[in-house]
């Protein structure tokens, strides 16, 4: 008889393989293979997601990682930006070439009726193998040859099929200019002739390493891949299976980290955009249904949340005036007043690796 596993032992376990019951000692590029990717729709977020996980964590470490091609930031998991350690990525995206070609199609599909796709690729993987190109550059070139066409839309349909790589310093810290572009096999050179395409069934065991105990559904919200049965009924042997406490059928891995429910959860604040909260189809393992509002936003935006006892209790942001960098913090609930302590502690240390100069004042507001 499967073993049922309680909303807080979900808790505890993603926590757990999330590295935020604990900072760990690891590499950037190791964590981030451990993380199975990490979201990185703007620059800072990751850098805050490391820092929250890895004990030490300096800014240095991902730039430098980003430099040295070890991560690369390119489109993923759910056709969204993510950095990626560079040999996922090369063994992960043929894998999710449906997910890309789903995305142009609902975002701009009209735009590009009747055009010849394959000769657009082709020009355009001829332009960025020339010199890498921002996407506005790319899509006026190519506008030049498809005259009646958006150049956005040329633009999406070269990167939803070919594999391109944000170059730094895009993505590093406080960096907001125009992406320059370039094909993933260029960027990485030699490296990308060994790379070996991944099967879902390898990336069904990623996830759950990094995010289970999960259902199939939650494998196809992260990933944006369907046909997870099959995948699952043929790892079944090797996998342990759970059941929810709303009766779901939940997989992972035999010796996966699952901690008890009572383990204790230190408060974190977690980055915007944050994997934790974007990876699974049923969120309430870390957020109740009723702060879901107040966290993903009407304009695309999933803010900084402040975790308690695991769960999201409140959201944070950091403004900045007159040289003093200052922690927003807004709870959702009255925190207890060890809680607030905990969590005040660690908008200080927040503020400290954000810090933007010497000199720079820092405090913290409550909402």
């Amino acid at each position: 008889m499967a073993v049922v596993l309680s909303r807080r032992a979900l808790n505890r376990a993603t926590l757990a393989r999330q590295m935020l019951l604990e900072r760990r000692k690891a590499t950037v590029t190791q964590a981030i293979e451990k993380l199975a990717g990490l979201q990185a729709q703007a620059p800072n977020p990751p850098y805050i997601g490391l820092w929250s996980r890895l004990e030490g964590f300096r800014r240095e470490q991902l730039t430098e990682a980003l430099k040295k091609r070890r991560v690369v930031r390119m489109s993923t998991m759910r056709a969204t930006l993510h950095l990626m350690a560079a040999s996922d990525a090369l063994a992960w995206r043929p894998l999710l070439e449906s997910v890309h070609q789903r995305g142009l199609s609902s975002g701009h599909g009209r735009a590009l009726e009747g055009i010849d796709r394959a000769a657009v690729v082709k020009a355009g993987r001829a332009l960025l193998d020339e010199a890498p190109l921002n996407s506005s550059e790319l899509g006026q070139a190519l506008a030049l040859r498809w005259k009646d066409r958006k150049p956005a839309s040329l633009t999406a349909l070269i990167r939803n099929n070919v594999p391109l790589v944000h170059l730094p310093p895009a993505g590093s810290w406080n960096s907001h200019q125009s992406a320059q572009l370039q094909p993933l096999e260029h960027w990485l050179g030699e490296s990308a002739s060994d790379a070996v395409a991944a099967t879902q069934d390898d990336l069904l065991l990623r996830y759950l390493a990094a995010f289970g105990p999960a259902t199939l559904a939650d494998a196809g919200a992260w990933s944006g891949l369907t046909g997870w049965k099959a995948v699952a009924e043929r790892l079944r042997p090797q996998l342990r299976v759970f059941i929810g406490d709303q009766g779901q059928e939940l997989f992972d891995l035999p010796r996966a980290p699952r901690p008890g429910p009572d383990t204790p959860a230190p408060p974190r604040l977690v980055a915007e955009w944050d994997n934790l909260l974007l990876s699974h189809a049923d969120r309430s393992r870390v957020m109740s249904d009723e702060h879901r509002a107040r966290v993903f936003t009407v304009n695309g935006i999933v803010r900084g949340t402040v975790l308690l006892d695991g769960f999201v209790a409140g959201v944070w942001k950091i403004e900045r005036a007159k040289n003093t960098a200052t922690v927003v913090l807004e709870p959702f609930t009255r925190w207890p007043k060890a809680d607030r302590f905990g969590v005040q502690e660690e908008a200080m240390r927040l503020l400290a690796f954000a810090a933007d100069g010497e000199g720079e004042r820092h405090d913290i507001r409550v909402l």
